[in-house]
C-alpha cells in the first residue's frame, strides 16, 4: 500500500514538474537558507541553530498524527526547494525515499537523523499488547528488563526495508541524543552555508549547553527517585529516554503501534502491576486518548500524567512558541510525581 502511494506521489510530482509549478523559486533576497524538516524536534533544533539566517518549514502540521502522515504534491514542491532537508527515517517515513527519488537532483543537503545516533530495536515487554507473538524481540530480558543493549551498530541502509528488524523511531527523546542530533544538523547547515558557519556553530554550542543542563536535571531526579518503573497506559515512545536514565517501563503498546484498544489481558496486567507495586502515577502520551489510563486510574486510584514524545505538538503549543526544551521540562515535572 505504501509503495503504491509512493508511486502515485511520484506521478503527481512529475506532473507538477512538467507543468512548471514545482520549479525552484529564486533564493530569498536576504540570502537565507531554506530548511525543511518532517518533525517538530528537528524543526525546533533547526530554528535554534540557524536563528534568523534561515526559513524553517515544518511539514507535519501541528496536531497531526505522524504515523499516518501522507505527503501531498505541494509537500514535494517544498522539499524540492530546500537547501537542507531533515527527516527522521524509520517505518513512518518510508514515503521519503519515493519523494527523494522523484525530486532527484533538485534538492540540497539531506540529513537522515536516525543515522546520526545508535538506533534501538523496538521492544515488546511483559504485559504489552502483542508481546507473546513478538517474544523474540525481547532479547532474553527478564522481568527486571535490562535496557543495556551493548554497542552493536546497525546498517540502516541494509535494514530499512527489512521485515525482521523494526527500529524505534523516537531517537530525540533522550536529551543526550538530541545534543548529537543538534551537532549533526549544525554540520549540514555549515556545509550548505559556509559563510555563516561560525554563527551556526556558536548557536549550536549554546543550545547543546542547554541540553546538557536538561540532561543533568533528569539525572538528578533519577538519582533521588524512590522507584524506577514507569507504567504507560498508552503507547510507549520513550524507549531512548528510559534507556538513558535506566528506567524500567510497562506499557499497553509499543511506540509506533497503531492499536488503540488493549486486550483484557493487557489491561488486567497494567492494573495488577500498578496495584501490586503501589504505583502513584500512570502515564499517557501527548495527543493520544486517555481512555486506557482512565480505566487503570479508576481501578487503582493512580493519578494520570502526560509525557510528551514531541513527534508532533498541538496547534496551541506551537502557536505559544513551545520548544523541545520547554516540553521536556514538562516531562521533568510529570516524572517528579511518578518517581517520588
Amino acid at each position: 500500500m505504501k509503495r503504491c502511494a509512493g508511486a502515485l506521489l511520484s506521478a503527481l510530482l512529475s506532473a507538477c514538474l512538467l507543468a512548471g509549478c514545482a520549479a525552484p523559486a529564486a533564493a530569498p533576497e536576504d540570502g537565507r537558507l531554506r530548511i525543511v524538516t518532517t518533525l517538530f524536534p528537528y524543526y525546533d533544533l533547526a530554528r535554534a541553530i540557524a536563528g534568523d539566517r534561515a526559513e524553517v518549514t515544518l511539514l507535519l502540521a501541528p496536531g497531526r498524527e505522524a504515523h499516518s502522515f501522507e505527503p501531498t504534491p505541494l509537500d514535494a514542491v517544498t522539499i524540492s526547494r530546500a537547501d537542507v532537508f531533515v527527516w527522521n527515517g524509520g517505518e513512518s517515513e518510508e514515503w521519503v525515499g519515493d519523494m527523494l527519488d522523484a525530486v532527484g537532483g533538485d534538492i540540497g543537503t539531506v540529513v537522515r537523523m536516525m543515522d546520526c545516533v545508535d538506533a534501538r530495536e523496538e521492544e515488546f515487554v511483559e504485559g504489552m499488547q502483542g508481546a507473546e507473538e513478538e517474544h523474540d524481540h525481547a532479547h532474553g530480558h527478564e522481568d527486571g528488563h535490562d535496557h543495556a543493549h551493548g554497542n552493536e551498530e546497525h546498517d540502516h541502509a541494509q535494514d530499512e526495508d527489512s521485515d525482521e528488524i523494526e527500529y524505534d523511531e523516537h531517537v530525540w527523546t533522550s536529551p543526550r541524543n538530541a545534543a548529537i542530533l543538534c551537532e549533526s544538523l549544525c554540520g549540514a547547515l555549515c556545509e550548505a552555508d559556509a559563510a555563516n558557519a561560525a554563527a551556526y556553530r556558536a548557536n549550536c554550542a549554546a543550545y547543546v549547553a542547554r541540553l546538557n543542563d536538561l540532561d543533568a536535571r533528569f539525572r538528578a531526579l533519577r538519582a533521588n527517585a524512590a522507584r524506577d518503573l514507569l507504567v504507560f497506559a498508552d503507547r510507549m515512545p520513550m524507549l531512548y529516554f528510559c534507556d538513558e536514565y535506566s528506567l524500567r517501563y510497562r506499557a499497553a503498546f509499543h511506540g509506533c503501534s497503531s492499536d488503540t484498544e488493549p486486550s483484557l489481558a493487557t489491561l488486567k496486567y497494567l492494573i495488577d502491576r500498578v496495584s501490586d507495586e503501589h504505583i502513584p502515577v500512570v502515564y499517557t502520551v501527548d495527543l493520544d486518548s486517555k481512555r486506557i489510563a482512565e480505566a487503570v486510574s479508576e481501578a487503582t486510584g493512580a493519578e494520570i500524567e502526560t509525557l510528551w514524545s514531541l513527534q508532533t505538538v498541538s496547534r496551541a503549543d506551537f502557536n505559544a512558541g513551545e520548544t523541545y526544551i520547554s516540553m521536556m521540562e514538562r516531562n521533568l515535572r510529570a516524572l517528579e510525581r511518578g518517581l517520588a
